[in-house]
């Protein structure tokens, strides 16, 4: 790391925090994913000094805070903008995109007056602002700051809080059903 002759005033291990922060905070990298921030500047070894150059350079040790999002991990966001194609679900530090086709298990609608998808036989409503939790189907992290998530809520147990809340209500009727079957089918 390169600490510039303005911050020579300062402790090393502030002007490490100060260069660092610039240089990681906010980036996406293959091996750490996205650097959300610089969490302690371990050790800052002595300055090395290269003729014609001003600034002097350490071998500085730090931690960071970073989400590396991985395929299949289920997260939750809130719905921050929605348009014809998807809606945006921010979860923390990146926005990932639920296709259209993506939402629900139904037939749904963009309705461009309310800004908000509507399922046509199960009557689902996604609106910005919703809280969801959704799956992630494809991870591209690209370097700098450029980065794309794709997320699904197909599947059961996904979607809007009223969604998984409906999912687990039918799943323990379809086992309570299955069980009385098996209890009467037993009794025969």
């Amino acid at each position: 790391m390169e600490i510039p002759p303005f911050l020579f005033d300062q402790p090393k291990e502030v002007s490490a925090r100060i260069i660092l922060s610039e240089d990681y905070e906010g980036i996406i990298t293959r091996d750490y994913g996205f650097i959300i921030a610089i969490v302690d500047v371990i050790d800052v070894g002595p300055g090395i000094i290269i003729p014609g150059n001003a600034n002097t350079f350490h071998e500085v040790e730090f931690s960071i805070l970073s989400f590396k999002p991985m395929i299949s991990e289920v997260v939750e966001g809130e719905v921050v903008e929605i348009v014809d194609f998807g809606s945006f679900i921010r979860l923390g530090p990146l926005d990932g995109l639920v296709h259209v086709s993506q939402i629900c298990d139904d037939y749904i609608s963009y309705e461009q007056v309310g800004n908000r998808f509507i399922g046509k036989e199960t009557g689902k409503i996604l609106e910005v602002n919703d809280t969801v939790r959704a799956k992630i189907i494809a991870v591209s992290l690209g370097t700098g700051r450029s980065g794309k998530l794709g997320l699904t809520m197909r599947q059961k147990f996904l979607g809007k809080p009223e969604w998984i809340e409906a999912d687990i209500e039918e799943e323990y009727a379809d086992k309570n059903k299955s069980k009385e079957s098996d209890e009467e089918g037993s009794k025969d």
